[in-house]
């Protein structure tokens, strides 16, 4: 091939204009020089291409190989047989036939070996096995720099402290006899000129299936499949997009719940399903090295971290528990709860109207809100809140130990993104050239700097404008509830409007039907608006054309977790720090568009509303997560077995259209499953003050969480691509973000949401100007509400619906005001600024106290632990003096026929030397 040949990604429609393709220009696609794909090979235009062989089903259901029994299936490719298509379409099917036909020559031209069999239940299906052969896996496994044995790792690990517990934990361990542990080796990167310093006993098994499918993959993503002049168009990626190919996949190795009946299977995902995925297994540790070895490292790490974060959970679960209880204890003892509720003190304190269409109502109607909300605002809760802090500080230090612990363990210590390949849609628009700043060679690249910073602003731009698109959806649920509030305060005035709802008439309030119509109508706006900005998302991180698979999931990884922080947790944070707080007073209440007068919160604070938002956001987040993830999967695989009936019932299909029938993996992989647990842990961690439950809630989610994730991969789904990964990649500054937010939010929500703080104000100060001899809670209530004077309500701003008792002088209201009569009436007085500096200092010392806290626990603790570090420097030594010995065994063995050569010729020389001086002497 020439220099000035040209490769390209196709585009997926259907439609192709054939002047345009002559001249090289067609819509969407860019094109680069050959000489960036080193594993690119093309067949010259016009060629005949050889075609797979097709052979006929040979009865066996496990088997993994070819029909000769020999060239094991590493991938497996599906297609529809184009000659038995709609003759109307017959065109369109006749070009996917031959991009088909000349992709498998590619395929086969670059090494691979592939077999064609038909489908034993739709007579229009082709399945095309993919084998990857020896000289093909030595090559790409250098090329991947897949790290493989050289020497049984002899170093007796130092005995963990949990070994002593032993007795007790191996019922929570898998099965030992059955999942076997792995024998520990010194490994090294692959290299093909050097295959003796590895430990290669049977070539066959060298290689995982895991590490064969990886190799194979790479192949598909960069063969061609189309030359057209100089244009080169390749990649599986952009064939199953248009349809020339229906599903490209890896092989489970037998059956979920059925062993093989293959000798050599070594049924890992029987093995996964028995001792993992099972709902009976709940209580189990999980085999990551198992999981590790059948799904990949990526995968690997992911239930790595969720089991790691969910066995945290259970310590703050339990503290959370605890200060539930003590609240549930406490309620019916709270002095000011008391008050409330008490005749002659909450049942004569007449209340302000709320709303313009409201009327007067008494405070002990709010009874059992306020026994409610003890359980939640209590002092219990602070201690809470603190711990908290601390805990996620903990949680994330000691999970970046047990991350190194796993990097090491799983070869991935030196997993550098140089290693990583470039993704197959970044190469194939690369048509730039520039000097690499590492390595000071020309090399090629899709963009110029200012046409990344293009599209970099172009993304900016349209995240943007989404995340302002929620908050205008935010303004509108806001004017929803307040134009509920005053209608249910209207229709609900009167007991008999109620007489259906009797049981819980007493529970349903303006206040607390307002908060739960509200909570299910955001959540039901979070769910559209996540819907429609995936696929925005998407289509931008693809219009920014990262380099690789690791940039590109990180790229998305952050669009959408920013969308999904303010999509998610805009509504609690409105409760949390704006609702009840700018709402003037009774005479000149502040309005919202000049219409709609602002929210004001129950007499004992907003926290029982935000409380009810957190429960009804993650619980109905829950329910729709494990309905998507449970039942969808297992429904469309009951309706494809259901329509896919075998041409003979006496035949069982084999493993790969068994395969076919399960769902096909994401594209994204486990980016939903990452972000479902990042956005709990947000929950968890920034509005713990108000909902101590959370943790438990939380907890028990991820206990079903796992094993539903678990059967769901091992049981609905085909076999993933493996990848590798050192780590959790985006997600971890994403969390360490959450956790440092985390303090500052719950340090705000006891100081301005919670009634925590006037109340210890008036406890410590304000009971005893109110003539009690020692340190009270008795009068607070009174204390915390101001009067008004309703002669001073403007007549003009009431409606005329409204029949308020005239005989009502004086009302009261939440605030800090001085009386009316009083020179400054109305204003705020000395009690409210004594409020405001008590907040502003319990935030200022809380926070530097816990930031200081969470600066010396992750100073303390080191990421990576010394017994790693000694062992991955003495793995790294003795790694290096093998190879070195190694190479020098390779030596000698090739420098000694030489040395016998030349010593042998030495000896002749010195005889004949001898001969001639013995000839002299004569």
């Amino acid at each position: 091939m020439n220099g000035s040949d040209i490769l390209e990604m196709d585009s997926a429609s259907d439609q192709e204009d054939f002047d345009d393709a002559r001249l090289g220009i067609i819509e969407g696609e860019f094109v680069y020089p050959q000489e960036f794909l080193p594993t690119y090979q093309s067949i010259e235009e016009g060629s005949v291409v050889n075609k797979v062989n097709q052979v006929e089903y040979n009865g066996k259901p496990d088997s993994l190989f070819f029909n000769d029994g020999v060239r094991r299936i590493d991938f497996i490719l599906v297609y529809e047989d184009e000659d038995r298509k709609d003759f109307k379409k017959k065109h369109t099917f006749q070009r996917y036939k031959r991009r088909r036909e000349y992709f498998e020559a590619s395929l086969m031209k670059m090494g691979l070996e592939l077999e064609a069999t038909p489908s034993v239940h739709n007579d229009n299906l082709i399945f095309v096995k993919v084998h990857v052969p020896w000289d093909v896996q030595c090559t790409y496994a250098e090329v991947l720099h897949i790290k493989v044995p050289i020497e049984l790792n002899k170093i007796s690990s130092k005995p963990s402290v949990w070994t002593i517990f032993n007795c007790f934990t191996k019922y929570f361990k898998p099965d030992e006899n059955l999942i076997k542990k792995e024998t520990d080796y010194f490994t090294a990167p692959f290299e093909k000129d050097r295959q003796e310093c590895f430990q290669i006993v049977n070539q066959d098994q060298f290689f995982t299936p895991s590490m064969r499918s990886r190799m194979a993959y790479y192949i598909l993503c960069r063969a061609p499949y189309e030359v057209r002049g100089n244009i080169k168009k390749f990649g599986i990626t952009k064939l199953l997009d248009s349809g020339v190919y229906k599903a490209a996949y890896p092989l489970h190795d037998c059956r979920f719940n059925v062993r093989s009946e293959e000798e050599s299977c070594p049924n890992e995902r029987f093995l996964l399903y028995k001792e993992w995925a099972h709902p009976k297994n709940f209580y189990k540790i999980q085999p990551l090295d198992l999981i590790r070895r059948y799904y990949g490292e990526k995968i690997g790490i992911y239930y790595a971290w969720l089991g790691f974060y969910t066995m945290m959970l259970a310590i703050a679960a339990v503290v959370g528990l605890c200060c539930f209880i003590y609240g549930y204890q406490i309620q019916e003892t709270s002095t000011w709860s008391k008050e409330v509720c008490n005749p002659n003190i909450g049942g004569k304190l007449v209340m302000c109207p709320q709303c313009d269409l409201c009327n007067y109502w008494m405070l002990n109607s709010t009874c059992d809100t306020s026994k409610t909300l003890i359980i939640f605002d209590n002092f219990g809760t602070l201690v809470f809140a603190v711990f908290m802090s601390v805990w996620v500080t903990v949680f994330l230090e000691f999970w970046k130990r047990y991350q190194a612990e796993l990097e090491y363990e799983w070869d991935t210590v030196e997993f550098l993104e140089q290693e990583e390949p470039p993704r197959p849609e970044y190469e194939a628009k690369c048509i730039y050239e520039r000097t690499n700043p590492v390595t000071g060679v020309q090399e090629k690249v899709p963009y110029t700097f200012c046409g990344r910073c293009f599209r970099l602003s172009i993304g900016i731009g349209t995240v943007l404008f989404w995340i302002m698109l929620i908050l205008v959806s935010i303004v509108a649920i806001i004017v929803y509830r307040l134009a509920v509030f005053v209608s249910l305060s209207v229709s609900l005035k009167n007991a008999g409007d109620l007489k259906n709802l009797e049981p819980i008439k007493e529970y349903v309030t303006p206040q607390m039907a307002t908060s739960v119509t509200a909570g299910i109508l955001s959540f039901v706006v979070i769910m559209v608006l996540n819907i429609l900005y995936e696929r925005v998302a998407i289509w931008i991180t693809d219009f920014e054309l990262p380099r690789t698979r690791t940039d590109y999931e990180n790229s998305l990884t952050l669009k959408m977790f920013l969308f999904q922080f303010v999509n998610y947790y805009s509504s609690c944070f409105y409760i949390a720090f704006i609702k009840g707080k700018i709402v003037g007073y009774p005479g000149e209440p502040v309005k919202l568009l000049g219409r709609f007068r602002n929210e004001e919160c129950d007499p004992g604070g907003c926290l029982i509303e935000l409380t009810t938002q957190l429960a009804i956001i993650m619980g109905g987040k829950a329910i729709w997560n494990n309905i998507q993830e449970v039942l969808l999967p297992w429904v469309k695989n009951l309706i494809s077995r259901h329509f896919t009936r075998p041409t003979s019932e006496n035949v069982d299909p084999p493993r790969w259209e068994q395969d076919f029938q399960l769902q096909p993996v994401s594209k994204l992989g486990l980016f939903y499953e990452y972000l479902e647990m990042v956005i709990q842990f947000g929950f968890v961690t920034l509005f713990v003050a108000s909902f101590p439950l959370a943790p438990v809630l939380a907890l028990l989610n991820n206990l079903f969480e796992i094993r539903v994730d678990a059967w769901k991969m091992t049981t609905q789904f085909r076999r993933n691509v493996p990848e590798k990964a050192q780590d959790i990649g985006a997600w971890q500054p994403i969390l360490q973000g959450v956790t440092i937010l985390a303090v500052a939010t719950n340090a705000m929500i006891i100081a301005f949401t919670s009634d925590m703080i006037p109340r210890l104000v008036y406890y410590w100060s304000f009971s005893l100007y109110e003539g009690h001899t020692n340190h009270s809670m008795q009068g607070y209530i009174n204390s915390s509400l101001s009067f008004f004077n309703t002669s001073d309500f403007d007549d003009t701003k009431i409606n005329a619906q409204v029949d308020r008792n005239p005989n009502i002088t004086i009302c009261r209201y939440r605030d800090f005001r001085f009386p009316p009569g009083h020179p400054r009436q109305y204003e705020h007085n000395m009690s409210y600024w004594h409020v405001i500096a008590a907040k502003m200092a319990f935030i200022i010392v809380v926070e530097h106290i816990v930031y200081l806290t969470k600066f010396i626990l992750s100073y303390v603790i080191p990421d990576v632990p010394y017994t790693i570090k000694e062992r991955i420097k003495r793995e790294k030594y003795l790694t290096q003096v093998i190879l070195h010995e190694t190479n020098l065994k390779l030596v000698t063995k090739r420098l000694k026929p030489i040395s016998e050569g030349i010593s042998s010729h030495l000896d002749i020389s010195n005889k004949k030397e001898l001969e001639l001086s013995e000839y002299g002497q004569m």
